[in-house]
């Protein structure tokens, strides 16, 4: 098994967990398919709908995922409480063909709500 070592920017980047009460994740292999480009590297952002933002989704990544060099073992969110406004994209919605990333993962037990929003004066 091999090791990883990653570089932190410290950039801070707000949760997209609205609570770890009932969280549950699993692991999964992030395809490097997934990852954008990130500067020099290629990642995964946190809160990515995985697989596909469609009616196959597993979870949501829980964490930056680094795949410059490759796919990479990471956690999934399974179930939990989630805050979709932080999310990098939507998941779907229903459609008359078929059911969408929200229904199948509000099903396995995500629940999706709003994080408040903070101004300072």
């Amino acid at each position: 098994m091999g090791t990883y070592v990653n570089k932190a920017d410290g950039a801070h980047k707000p949760s997209i967990l609205a609570s770890e009460v009932g969280l549950i994740t699993k692991t999964r292999l992030i395809p490097a398919t997934l990852g954008t480009a990130d500067g020099n590297r290629k990642v995964v952002k946190q809160g990515t709908i995985f697989p596909l933002n469609d009616n196959t989704a597993e979870g949501i990544v829980f964490e930056d995922v680094d795949v410059t060099n490759g796919d990479r073992v990471a956690a999934v969110i399974v179930a939990g409480r989630v805050y979709a406004n932080r999310l990098p994209a939507q998941p779907s919605a229903d459609d008359s063909s078929k059911t969408g990333a929200k229904s199948t993962l509000e099903k396995s037990g995500v629940v999706f709500v709003n994080a408040p929003e903070t101004t300072r004066a």
